[in-house]
């Protein structure tokens, strides 16, 4: 058998595809409430409408990330599921303990439980997902 170098597999295949799809899905809804937010009610809670948007912008890059595949596109995707595990985290502590801090909520509030916790879950499968298609020898 002859070795032909280190292979990695693309992070745009097999269960990479369903990844790149529900980050889409969650860039489109993510995106839609905050955009709706901010243009209507930004007053009533900068802060959460902004945080929205910023997940919203997470998603989005996180997408175009594991859709490239190549090195950079791994960098990225990396970047960005580990900013959304620490963010829903954080925020999801937050939201629990200070409820006065969130007065509406986030896509993160509270776990992402509005979105049944798959804003919790996403960056965690992400995550497996670079660490599984990760250059192997």
């Amino acid at each position: 058998m002859v070795e032909t170098g280190p292979a990695r597999r693309r992070t745009n295949s097999g269960p990479g595809r369903l990844l790149i799809a529900v980050y889409l899905l969650f860039a489109i809804a993510a995106t839609s409430r905050a955009g709706l937010q901010i243009a209507t009610k930004f007053d009533e809670a900068p802060v959460a409408y902004l945080l929205s948007g910023v997940a919203a912008l997470i998603y989005i890059v996180a997408a175009v990330g594991l859709a490239r595949a190549g090195h950079t596109g791994r960098r990225v995707a990396l970047v960005c599921c580990s900013v959304e595990l620490v963010g829903v985290v954080a925020v999801g502590i937050l939201s629990l303990a200070d409820k006065d801090l969130f007065p509406d909520e986030t896509v993160w509030s509270q776990f992402g439980s509005g979105y049944g916790y798959i804003p919790l879950v996403l960056p965690v499968l992400g995550l497996i997902w670079l660490w599984r298609t990760r250059l192997t020898r």
